[in-house]
């Protein structure tokens, strides 16, 4: 019987320093009670076992967990938006050398579309994007930065002739993309975050958390961003009291540091 996951959550921080209370209970406890009927655990006490004494069990529930959903220039419409007015607006107000971060990155898609549409406004060496999650395997992906056909579907075609070498059914980025991009593990919820950011982008990622946990990584965004600094959302959110925490809106998914 899977019962007592208060106390499994604790042990969960313990062992991945993931807070699961900060996620909507219903909707993960299903995806984990799914995830443990698949092994030979019969309680998360058994489950928890698996996980101190099995590395690959580990990493397994991880990446589980970290919900690893991307694509290159996912959403278009929204680029387009990027490419033709915020780019060229950070650039007027903060010059060439631009600071950003691309926040829970997965497994590169994003940071490497960042590199790519700059290239357009900027030298690509003077480009430096810094990019971040929670799993350690997803940013092995993203430093390997091999992509399936579905994965590099909305790349201009420019960037695709100019940036990927065909490998099997697969696709490489180029090295002079990869340059750009440094790599580091970061949990929104529990370490530092960087400051005196030009643009943050993160998307598609608070959906899974609690309201409060949304309302503390957007009040953190706030803070790592320069005044007139803007948050770059996904299709998926909303922030609804943007003005409570210190946004205007530019646009749905674009907002500023007020």
């Amino acid at each position: 019987m899977l019962e007592n996951y208060e106390k499994f959550k604790k042990n969960v921080l313990s062992l991945t320093k993931i807070d699961l209370n900060c996620y909507k209970e219903k909707q993960m406890k299903r995806r984990i009670d799914t995830l443990i009927g698949k092994t030979k655990a019969k309680t998360y006490d058994e489950y928890v076992s698996l996980l101190k004494t099995d590395k690959d069990i580990l990493e397994q529930f991880v990446n589980f967990l970290t919900i690893n959903v991307s694509e290159f220039y996912r959403n278009p419409d929204q680029w387009r938006i990027l490419d033709t007015k915020v780019f060229p607006e950070l650039i007027q107000k903060f010059g060439k050398n631009l600071k950003i971060w691309s926040a829970a990155c997965s497994t590169g898609d994003e940071p490497y579309s960042l590199v790519m549409a700059l290239s357009k406004h900027v030298p690509l060496n003077q480009i430096h994007i810094i990019a971040t999650d929670i799993d350690k395997q997803v940013l092995e992906k993203a430093r390997v930065g091999l992509y399936s056909t579905k994965s590099i579907a909305n790349v201009p075609d420019e960037f695709k002739k100019k940036y990927f070498t065909k490998i099997g059914s697969s696709y490489q980025i180029s090295d002079e993309i990869k340059r750009r991009v440094e790599f580091k593990e970061h949990n929104l919820l529990r370490d530092p975050y960087p400051t005196g950011c030009d643009l943050i982008v993160c998307r598609n990622v608070v959906i899974y958390f609690t309201d409060d946990a949304k309302t503390e990584i957007y009040v953190k965004f706030n803070q790592a961003l320069k005044k007139k600094g803007i948050l770059f959302i996904g299709s998926t959110e909303q922030i609804m009291n943007y003005k409570e925490l210190n946004y205007e809106r530019s646009s749905s998914f674009f907002f500023y540091k007020d």
